[in-house]
């Protein structure tokens, strides 16, 4: 009788990330929610915290969406007050992105609890094992970019 559990084969990495950004996104869901935001505009948010004043095509790439869904994002946060936008001096054709003194106050709120959620996220793992993890990650980011 074969032993099923040696037989069977790993989920493969591709899976596997996928279920951890899964779970991610759905605690980070629950998170911003009561402030009335998404994951996702939660994530351009913080990628405007690290780089303000972006085009719309700049935050696109680095929140993960596309043009059409990052146009739409930005509406609903400036139509919220979260997100203004400011003709660029350099290219007067191009509109810059910006933080809200609101968005930054929203971010700081959301910063211990969002922080815990990641702590949990590795919390079985040693602090250099967390190091090795980050770096895997970005790694592998900067493989397939």
């Amino acid at each position: 009788m074969l032993d099923t559990q040696t037989t069977k084969a790993h989920p493969s990495l591709l899976y596997m990330v996928k279920q951890v950004e899964l779970v991610v996104r759905s605690h980070l869901d629950e998170l911003v929610k009561p402030s009335g935001i998404t994951a996702l505009q939660y994530t351009a948010l913080t990628v405007l915290e690290r780089h303000d004043g972006l085009s719309a095509a700049q935050l696109a790439r680095d929140s993960f969406v596309t043009a059409q869904s990052i146009a739409d994002l930005v509406r609903s946060l400036e139509g919220r007050g979260l997100v203004r936008r400011e003709r660029n001096p350099d290219n007067r054709r191009e509109l810059l992105i910006l933080l809200t003194d609101a968005a930054r106050e929203l971010l700081a709120r959301h910063s211990g609890p969002v922080r815990e959620l990641e702590e949990q996220m590795v919390r079985d793992l040693t602090a250099h094992q967390a190091e090795q993890f980050r770096q895997a990650l970005s790694k592998a980011w900067h493989a397939l970019s």
